[in-house]
């Protein structure tokens, strides 16, 4: 197991409530021992003007789920700040509900690199995404 805190999906989605995660509509909805997902709406708060899900929202998406697997891969004198993304977006979604989650490619003592992958409902890839963060001392 990669996780250096104790953590329940109940105080995951309370962490993040009140913010931006919330509005969006994201919850934490899974883990195992190395992966994390979260879940998120394709609705009026997630898409673009033409009924499609917003590439940029993906991203918030992205960042959202890797950041946090970024802070509970950590020791709790540390901090773990985003220093780059990236996104794919390789197929459209126009409804329902999409999953995405983040896995390890690296997890180094100043660095993480996250795989993160957007799924719609049916399975299928629709943006795949690299999150690295930067592990700082409080």
């Amino acid at each position: 197991m990669i996780w250096q805190k104790n953590f329940t999906l109940e105080n995951l989605n309370q962490l993040c409530s009140n913010s931006a995660v919330s509005h969006l509509g994201i919850e934490i909805s899974a883990f195992g021992e190395d992966w994390i997902e979260a879940t998120m709406p394709v609705d009026h708060r997630t898409t673009q003007p033409f009924g499609l899900l917003h590439g940029g929202i993906s991203v918030a998406l992205a960042e959202t789920i890797g950041s946090l697997a970024g802070y509970l891969a950590i020791e709790e004198n540390k901090i773990a700040v985003g220093l780059d993304i990236n996104a794919h977006h390789l197929r459209s979604v126009k409804q329902g509900i999409v999953t995405a989650k983040a896995t390890p490619i690296s997890l180094n003592r100043n660095i993480h690199v996250w795989q993160i992958d957007i799924r719609d409902e049916q399975d299928k890839l629709c943006c795949v995404s690299r999150l690295t963060l930067s592990i700082l001392n409080l």
